[in-house]
């Protein structure tokens, strides 16, 4: 009986008299079809080595096991430990570590565990701390092909957005940046125990081989992305010339005139590219 039937994960958390942990963000998964889904999605093989974080009681870890090479669980709870540990027993190529994903060396765990092999991130996330952790994946440059991960709706929307639209925002430039981004799954939140107060999606990120743009300095391109976003509503010039405090209004104009960008649009209304040329030329004036 798989441990995702909603009877067997009742039953593991009663014998083990476990608590949910709000600060930790937990919601285990409890439909069968659902963890299919994300299987299928995930376009794992015998030769796939999957990192999971918050593997929760172990729902996920045991499809995954199933098919994969190598599964590495990063549980941050203490108290989960021993039950993932008797409920992956019959699973030898699981490995769980009981460490912050945030802080741990996830490179140099993939260079032990995962050499040369085809690595993919599976991952119910935790919502509370879904865009450190993905962002801190991404921008590291490990080896990982792709991203197949649930998060919460709102979130999905916004890493998928396109420009002009409502949830177009910095996020969506920072991940698009690196990743090419679909939402694969809606989920509906009465498959989890406990249900969270947000419907979920799974969404698939594939690493993209080079950016769409090449920028001369790509920290200040997200740092300037974020600032063009500061205050949504306000024009790209206003944004701007809070960032560049020593930059008049009427040079920060005469600049973005050098790349035929008009000062009074709004950040949500231009594509990456356009970001890319905006940080190139003030990188200039930075320096």
């Amino acid at each position: 009986m798989d441990i995702s039937n909603k009877s067997r994960t009742r039953a593991i958390i009663e014998k083990h008299d476990f608590r949910f942990k709000k600060k930790f963000g937990q919601n285990f998964l409890t439909d069968g079809n659902i963890l299919k889904k994300i299987i299928d999605a995930a376009g794992l093989n015998a030769h796939t080595s999957v990192i999971e974080i918050g593997p929760g009681i172990g729902a996920l870890t045991e499809y995954l096991a199933r098919q994969v090479k190598k599964v590495v669980a990063y549980e941050i709870d203490t108290t989960l430990i021993p039950i993932l540990e008797e409920v992956m027993s019959p699973y030898p190529n699981v490995m769980i570590i009981n460490e912050d994903i945030l802080k741990a060396d996830v490179r140099a765990m993939i260079a032990q565990e995962m050499p040369a092999d085809d690595i993919a991130v599976v991952a119910n996330l935790p919502y509370y701390i879904t865009t450190p952790i993905l962002m801190g994946l991404i921008e590291a440059r490990l080896p990982i092909d792709r991203y197949v991960v649930m998060m919460q709706l709102e979130v999905a929307r916004r890493l998928s957005a396109s420009p002009g639209t409502k949830d177009y925002n910095a996020l969506s430039i920072a991940v698009q940046y690196y990743c090419d981004v679909e939402i694969a799954i809606n989920v509906p939140r009465d498959v989890f125990i406990p249900p969270p107060n947000v419907d979920s999606a799974v969404v698939v990120l594939k690493r993209k081989a080079q950016p769409p743009v090449v920028v001369k300095d790509e920290i200040f391109f997200m740092e300037l992305v974020h600032a063009c976003f500061k205050q949504r509503r306000k024009t790209l010039l206003n944004n701007l010339s809070s960032y560049f405090e020593g930059l008049s209004k009427e040079e920060i104009t005469q600049t973005l005139a050098l790349i035929n960008i008009e000062p009074s649009v709004r950040a949500e209304a231009l594509a990456l590219e356009a970001f890319g040329k905006i940080s190139d030329v003030f990188h200039e004036k930075r320096c």
